[in-house]
């Protein structure tokens, strides 16, 4: 699969706006500011693909990337940090839930920060992951500000307080520096394949 040849197709508002053409889907969930962003433009070796916000909360809508003409990528409004009125975290929200009721995802990606243990949402979010039996991996982007000494730890942390089921991947990534990226790369492609 050529990761260079992509597009974006869709910015959906409301479930009307899934694509009707149905490909494998390989979502990407996490915090507002916990890079996912650049974690899908390291897999795309892109600067700015999908857009880099200054402020946390630049996704709004569930965000299709057509990736090679053979899967989307769907990159998820961020949960948690981004400071914006609780109409719109509660349009979010509802917009989070009816895309997961669709049982579209073929593949979920978590991406929490490797500096710290997982919040209450990274949690509440691994947790749908595990009740609805959706393959999963969790990314723990920003391994080059974590200390060599602490990986080991803070991933342990990371799949303890997600209380990962046993053979959930979780992969130590690096969006700045490209770490991981292999890793990932080889879980996406399989579960296109399938």
């Amino acid at each position: 699969m050529n990761f260079h040849n992509v597009e974006f197709l869709i910015s959906a508002a409301a479930p009307k706006d899934f694509p009707a053409n149905r490909l494998p889907e390989i979502a990407f969930a996490g915090k507002s500011n916990v890079g996912k962003s650049s974690v899908i433009n390291r897999i795309l070796n892109r600067k700015n693909f999908a857009r880099v916000g200054e402020k946390p909360g630049k996704t709004i809508h569930v965000n299709y990337f057509t990736i090679d003409k053979k899967c989307y990528f769907v990159d998820l409004p961020g949960y948690g940090y981004a400071q914006v009125s609780r109409s719109e975290k509660e349009r979010w929200g509802k917009l989070m839930e009816d895309y997961f009721a669709a049982g579209r995802i073929d593949l979920g990606v978590l991406i929490v920060d490797h500096r710290h243990a997982p919040t209450n949402n990274d949690i509440t979010m691994a947790r749908w992951f595990i009740d609805s039996g959706c393959p999963f991996v969790v990314v723990a982007n920003k391994l080059d500000k974590v200390k060599k000494s602490e990986v080991q730890s803070n991933l342990a942390t990371i799949r303890e307080d997600l209380e990962l089921p046993e053979g959930t991947p979780i992969i130590s990534f690096s969006a700045e520096k490209g770490n991981g990226k292999d890793e990932l790369v080889k879980l996406i492609l399989a579960a296109v394949k399938e």
